[in-house]
């Protein structure tokens, strides 16, 4: 199973968003730039994301996108969901077709599997992150993804 580069940067583009716009619409042009990613590939999953009431739109001049609620009631399974991301380890997508026509020996383990990413990507809110990530950037070590992957941990293990 692999997370494609639409649900990680549907993710980084909602953190951005995030800590860049505060109430403030930010431009898919300032993400972009900032994130290194296409801004034709951000119109896309914003425009999936506004769809899914994640995000709003301002148009004209100083427009842009901003958070249509709380970023603490944003979570990153839905952010990844409303892109259309498949969070699906089997080989049959669920269906329990996978071995002529009928369940594979290991069905229900990458099921369970699923469950488990699901859960918790659903427990990690797009605040948690972001604070995660302030966090991270002003601890000091060799290794700030581990403190970065620390400290969302021990975020959703107090909820």
């Amino acid at each position: 199973m692999r997370l494609t580069t639409k649900g990680r940067f549907a993710v980084t583009a909602m953190a951005d968003l995030t800590m860049c716009g505060g109430q403030n619409p930010v431009t898919m042009a300032a993400i972009s730039g900032r994130q290194k990613i296409s801004l034709s590939y951000l119109e896309q999953l914003f425009g999936k994301l506004r769809r899914s009431k994640i995000v709003e739109s301002v148009r004209g001049p100083g427009g842009g996108y901003y958070l249509a609620r709380p970023a603490e009631k944003i979570t990153i399974a839905e952010i990844i969901l409303a892109v259309d991301e498949p969070l699906d380890a089997t080989s049959c997508g669920g269906k329990g077709n996978c071995h002529d026509d009928r369940q594979c020996l290991t069905h229900e383990l990458w099921m369970g599997l699923n469950e488990k990413i699901f859960d918790y990507l659903a427990s990690v809110t797009l605040q948690q992150l972001v604070d995660s990530q302030t966090q991270a950037q002003t601890q000091t070590g060799a290794n700030s993804g581990t403190a970065h992957i620390a400290v969302i941990k021990k975020m959703a293990d107090t909820q």
